[in-house]
């Protein structure tokens, strides 16, 4: 297979400008430079992509599974490929396999196996429980959740290199459980919480850098006491992921925590898959999943249908939206080599039409779609 592509004949959406009459050029597996089309050099294989939209691979820091592929379900390496070749056709080339609150041991074999697995497209695990407060479990089984010590962290992470997100109840965990978490370079994130507007501002201030799933399960804001939500809209940089689905946020909601935190938001799909085996039962309900007693559970979405969903149901440019599904999510876990179009980053590139249709995907170089 040829090592030189050109994309060309699409509109390029790089970090904050819009491109035309231009071609993506890649080397290998990293992106060359962003070139006019009548300068693309010989011997780069053409792909001519029809008027499309290229913008870099999308990421989702969370998400349970795809397809008929619940990751907490089916622990092994062969589930975890199948989701990572599932989430390339839709355009997602970077992603965090999330589990909720289950049993250390759970844990334990999930972190075996995503070290096995030696996935490209995985970047790590996010951990959401089971740290979590009991009072704004949702769909998470209150008798898994727990209250962390020291020694159990230790038990549970101790040698690990592949747990990157957790997502934390920080009313219920004492400093130095945060404390040691953050030593191991795991990312926090506040959720399933009810932490009061103090509470959750002096977390933030501690290093508790996220906010997960904006609005679901969580402090609520209210006019006397604004929650989690005031408390992510008035800190200078704290980060906020949010479920655009219309079902786990409404969209005006949605509007409104874009006004107020700006490039602050960022995309999740927070996606399951049907499942009738173990902890999470997952029964499709029409556009999303919820638990056998109707308990809204996870969503059916797509990260580029959360795209879409930004653009014509809530008003967000195209050029922004894609921000929030690229760019955003790679400055939160570090990342300046994917989520963008620069020269020498990853060669993780999408395609999509008008009608927001995945046309092409190019993932290290290799042209997949």
């Amino acid at each position: 297979m040829n090592q030189n592509l050109a994309l060309s004949n699409g509109r390029i959406f790089t970090e904050y400008q819009v491109i035309d009459n231009h071609a993506v050029l890649v080397n290998r597996d990293r992106i060359l430079a962003i070139v006019p089309v009548n300068e693309i050099p010989v011997g780069f294989e053409v792909i001519d992509v029809q008027g499309g939209n290229i913008c870099p691979g999308l990421i989702d820091l969370q998400i349970y599974g795809t397809g008929n592929d619940l990751f907490s379900a089916e622990l092994t390496v062969e589930s975890l490929s199948r989701i990572d070749n599932n989430l390339l056709k839709q355009g997602c080339t970077s992603y965090m396999p999330t589990l909720a609150t289950n049993t250390l041991a759970v844990f334990k074999t999930a972190i075996d196996v995503f070290r096995k697995a030696q996935s490209k497209i995985a970047l790590g695990l996010h951990l959401e429980g089971p740290f979590l407060n009991p009072a704004k479990r949702g769909a998470h089984p209150e008798e898994l959740i727990i209250k962390a010590t020291k020694p159990l962290l230790e038990d549970l992470l101790q040698g690990q290199d592949v747990v990157r997100i957790m997502t934390i109840a920080a009313e219920l965990m004492d400093q130095e459980c945060i404390d040691y978490l953050q030593e191991q370079g795991i990312r926090l994130t506040l959720g399933h919480s009810t932490a009061s507007y103090q509470q959750a501002t002096s977390a933030f201030n501690k290093g508790i850098g996220m906010v997960t799933h904006l609005w679901n399960a969580m402090s609520p804001f209210h006019h006397r006491e604004v929650g989690i939500p005031g408390a992510a809209f008035s800190h200078a940089s704290v980060a906020a992921s949010i479920i655009v689905d219309g079902i786990h946020v409404d969209y005006q909601a949605v509007r409104l925590s874009k006004e107020l935190m700006g490039e602050r938001l960022f995309l999740i799909t927070d996606a399951v898959a049907a499942c009738d085996k173990g902890v999470y039962q997952h029964v499709l309900n029409g556009d999303h999943y919820v638990m056998p007693d109707g308990t809204l559970s996870g969503s059916a979405l797509s990260l580029l249908q959360a795209v879409k969903n930004c653009v014509q149901q809530v008003g967000i440019d195209l050029s922004e939206a894609l921000r929030m599904a690229t760019l955003y999510p790679a400055r939160q876990i570090a990342r300046d080599d994917i989520g963008n179009l620069r020269s020498h980053s990853l060669a993780n590139i999408l395609v999509f039409d008008s009608e927001y249709r995945v046309q092409q995907v190019v993932f290290e170089g290799q042209l997949i779609i």
